[in-house]
């Protein structure tokens, strides 16, 4: 039986990512994954995570990576490149929140593959000077295309992944609504709900090259936020994903798949415990996380609106200075705020809360530089045209 002594705090890996699913999977609780895009949203979550006692996985997506290096790039490699420069910041920071740390990559569909090829570029690059991927875990959403075509392909790239102990999420049926670009808003809607047999038969291809991969198995989920009543949620069928894999292989466990929930937003309580009790050990939020930035600001602004109407005058005269209300550092620490908190909402619905007491540091005895730097990174020709790109336009 797996402890919370056997998993260390920091960014984690191999092993220990193994370990760490399992422990949600053996005392009934799911990990939160939140999307971040920028390197505020990635403490808050790490805050979040410290006061809750939980681990938790930040994720970067196409359109974040993309964000993360600066909408103004528009290098072919820039969403590799600006996801890479997220991973370096949170396993710079990660130590010193104490708690475990899983990095991944959210949903990769066929045409942002080469997105996905350039992350495990850096992974084997890291791996080949320090003996672990920089990334945890990596995502493929290939369930637009048909079941034979993704399975294959999620094959041929766990076979690249599995010598360095990356974890695969993989999808198999479509989540509907749209995110980061990717709509399914007009899907079938018999294909949001996965069979048993189509869960099996990705078990059956991928359990003979490692035991380092999850199911996002669809059973109505939809991105984004709707009415009560639009969406129908049908959680109750992962478990019998379980129940026919079990008896497919014989299994003395009774949920023998790590299952992933995605298009949790605005789900019922009981629709994710249901979830969670068969085997879910990690539920993708963003929708409601993105809300909760936005809100912290939206109440700052609204409280301070007569202070934030230029940089002198307001309420207390004429030439009063406004700088305290206007400075990033003010504003943007509430937003983080007030996502640190509905991160601490999804951590007490998924029964994370408590389960990681956090293992702080003493001030001063964790390295500053704690990441481990790439030497030789294959994206660095990326790195440097894009230097060259910034440069030539400032007239350089």
């Amino acid at each position: 039986m797996v402890t919370p002594c056997d998993v260390p705090v920091g960014v984690i890996t191999g092993d220990d990512v193994t370990k760490l699913l399992q422990h949600a999977k053996d005392n009934g609780y799911a990990i939160p994954a939140f999307n971040c895009t920028t390197s505020s949203t990635c403490n808050s979550v790490l805050e979040a995570a410290a006061k809750c006692n939980s681990p938790v996985i930040i994720q970067a997506s196409n359109g974040g990576g993309q964000f993360f290096v600066g909408k103004s790039i528009k290098d072919k490699d820039a969403c590799a490149v600006g996801s890479v420069a997220m991973a370096m910041h949170v396993r710079t920071v990660a130590p010193f929140y104490g708690v475990p740390v899983i990095l991944h990559s959210d949903h990769c569909a066929k045409k942002l593959l080469p997105w996905f090829d350039g992350m495990l570029e850096a992974d084997e690059a890291y791996y080949a000077q320090y003996g672990e991927p920089l990334f945890s875990s990596h995502m493929l959403d290939l369930s637009e295309e048909p079941d034979e075509e993704n399975i294959a392909i999620c094959v041929e790239y766990f076979k690249r992944m599995a010598p360095m102990k990356i974890w695969l999420e993989m999808e198999i049926g479509i989540t509907g609504g749209e995110e980061d670009g990717v709509n399914n808003e007009d899907v079938d809607p018999e294909k949001l709900y996965t069979s048993p047999e189509q869960v099996y038969s990705v078990y059956e291809a991928l359990s003979p090259i490692g035991n380092m991969f999850s199911i996002a198995a669809a059973f109505g989920n939809v991105h984004g936020v709707y009415k009560p009543g639009n969406v129908s949620l049908q959680p109750a069928r992962l478990q019998t994903h379980q129940e026919f894999t079990k008896e497919k292989i014989s299994a003395s466990e009774d949920k023998p798949i790590f299952l992933v929930m995605h298009g949790g937003s605005g789900s019922t309580d009981e629709e994710i415990a249901t979830a969670v009790k068969a085997g879910v050990v990690k539920m993708n939020v963003d929708t409601d996380t993105q809300w909760a930035y936005w809100d912290g600001t939206r109440k700052f602004v609204a409280e301070n609106s007569d202070y934030l109407q230029g940089q002198i005058g307001n309420p207390k005269g004429p030439d009063a200075p406004n700088k305290k209300y206007y400075d990033p550092r003010v504003w943007i620490r509430k937003a983080e705020e007030s996502m640190g908190e509905r991160c601490g909402v999804s951590m007490d619905k998924l029964g994370s809360k408590g389960t990681f007491p956090p293992k702080k540091p003493e001030s001063g005895t964790t390295p500053i530089y704690n990441f481990k730097p790439i030497a030789h990174n294959p994206l660095k020709d990326a790195v440097e045209g894009v230097s060259k790109m910034v440069a030539s336009a400032m007239g350089k």
